[in-house]
């Protein structure tokens, strides 16, 4: 087992980890950039180290002082999290090569089943169904109107090495295909330093099930049951579950199946998740793999009693899994909010500032997964998720009813969070049901109103970001004296109803 390891991440996640290492007897050593520097993750892990100014390709991609810090410390393995560099092949094997250890996949797993076309191809060598779509980059606009055509609209235009949403477009008719060909790579480029984009087939209101895997590196693979992710905002998921409404036991266990299927074709160790869509008439279809820790990783946690982080760090220790397949049970289920700092009275445009007022709700089945306190900053240069909100109970229903009680108790002012919106998703009648689809927030929740065009959300999310340096240069002026925000912290059910009235 690890003595030490070094923590290439940050906020909820990193604490995550931390917390894990502790319950392992292992010293968590945790990296921060310039605005980080009071993050909790800092504050809890046993050592801490700066690695540069806050723009994150100045410190949390910075591979090379990384892996100079975590020999600085001692470290013998590295745990990236997720986001950032966890499905990046080159730092997994650059961290093989130092003679440290990653904790995840080897490199040629990530390599593989990282880029979403070399993972469609493998899949389909093996007899795995893929949804319709190409194996190969799309090399010029013509070539893809030929493909598109071929195929028949809608598609979707993806990012090959990217995942959280980024470098995707809906394409409908043949007039937008040029200029979401143009988008994608761009916006490809920028989030992953790869331009390469592919078509796939668009299915219409699918439901977006993954399962959960883990595999040590004695070739043993086992699977944890499955998540239902159909809840999703511009292709990121928002809200997760398990068990799956729609998912008996017969579907687990075939779609269980392929998932050890598919990571065994890949050479694949420690944890990991593949993705599937599933059609009205249950037929499921591939549809690509994470590599890393999943952030909805909790819900299974809570339905199996398995610590999946931990066991991540067993595995990368070279010990055997600690389950059988025929050891994994399911009890009760659960459901995970995450929580953005977004305004969802906005666009869901990201929001910054300071915490004023933090108070987590608790109880019975009630886990909260966060990196925030009274006082901390929520930066501009991140992803905005800054917690996770994750209920258990005995059926879907009860751990319904604790999440929507558990949402009303958490407070989080000094910045927009998306926890009213949960609160209407909870309260959702078609939700209640089970009567779910990717395509659940646009059509429950932008009935009745204008929707903006999604161009015009990137428009908007770029002009924000333009924003970064004026703050950055703002905030260094008055770091001595930072004010904070106020809000008074009972402003939730005003900002509920607003919702409402805007039909949100």
């Amino acid at each position: 087992m690890f003595k030490k390891i070094l923590i290439a991440n940050r906020g909820e996640i990193a604490v995550r980890i931390i917390r894990a290492c502790r319950e392992l007897g292992i010293k968590a050593v945790a990296v921060f950039s310039e605005i980080d520097r009071k993050g909790l993750h800092v504050r809890m892990a046993d050592e801490a180290y700066s690695i540069g100014p806050s723009p994150s390709v100045e410190s949390y991609l910075n591979i090379e002082k990384l892996i100079e810090v975590a020999k600085k410390a001692k470290c013998e393995g590295i745990h990236p999290g997720y986001g950032f560099l966890a499905e990046n092949p080159l730092f997994a094997r650059k961290i093989e090569n130092e003679g440290l250890v990653f904790i995840g996949p080897p490199a040629t797993a990530i390599e593989l089943l990282g880029d979403k076309m070399a993972a469609r191809k493998t899949m389909k060598n093996v007899g795995i169904t893929v949804v319709p779509g190409t194996e190969e980059p799309l090399e010029s606009e013509k070539q893809g109107l030929s493909i598109a055509q071929k195929i028949g609209f809608p598609i979707l235009i993806k990012a090959a090495g990217g995942g959280g949403g980024k470098g995707m477009r809906i394409v409908r008719n043949e007039k937008d295909l040029k200029e979401a060909m143009r988008a994608c790579a761009s916006e490809a480029k920028s989030a992953f330093a790869d331009a390469r984009i592919y078509i796939e087939k668009y299915l219409e209101r699918p439901r977006h099930i993954e399962i959960q895997i883990l595999g040590d590196k004695f070739g043993e693979v086992i699977y944890l049951g499955e998540r239902e992710c159909s809840i999703q905002r511009r292709h990121q998921k928002v809200i997760e579950e398990s068990p799956s409404p729609i998912v008996d036991e017969k579907i687990r266990m075939k779609m269980g199946e392929t998932a050890v299927k598919a990571a065994k074709a890949a050479g694949y160790h420690n944890a990991g998740t593949m993705e599937f869509l599933v059609d009205s008439d249950k037929k499921f279809y591939f549809l690509e793999a994470n590599t890393r820790l999943q952030v909805e990783h909790p819900v299974t946690e809570m339905v199996t009693g398995i610590d999946i982080a931990k066991e991540q760090i067993k595995i990368a220790s070279g010990l055997p899994l600690s389950y059988k397949q025929k050891e994994i049970s399911w009890r009760g289920a659960a459901i995970e909010c995450r929580i953005y700092a977004e305004d969802p009275e906005n666009n869901f445009l990201p929001s910054t500032g300071v915490v004023s007022y933090y108070q987590e709700p608790a109880g019975p089945g009630i886990r909260v997964d966060s990196g925030l306190y009274e006082g901390c900053e929520v930066p501009i240069y991140y992803d905005p998720i800054i917690g996770k909100l994750i209920t258990w109970g005995k059926n879907r229903d009860e751990a319904i009813q604790r999440m929507r009680r558990a949402l009303s108790e958490y407070r989080i002012s000094g910045v927009a969070t998306t926890i009213p919106f949960h609160i209407l998703v909870m309260e959702n009648e078609k939700f209640l049901q089970g009567d779910l689809s990717t395509h659940f927030i646009e059509e429950e929740f932008n009935r009745g109103r204008k929707v903006q065009p999604e161009e015009d959300v990137y428009k908007m999310a770029a002009l924000f970001s333009a924003l970064v340096k004026y703050q950055e240069t703002k905030r260094v002026q008055t770091r001595k004296g930072l004010k904070v925000q106020g809000e008074n912290p009972w402003k939730m059910e005003g900002r509920r109803r607003g919702l409402r009235r805007f039909g949100v």
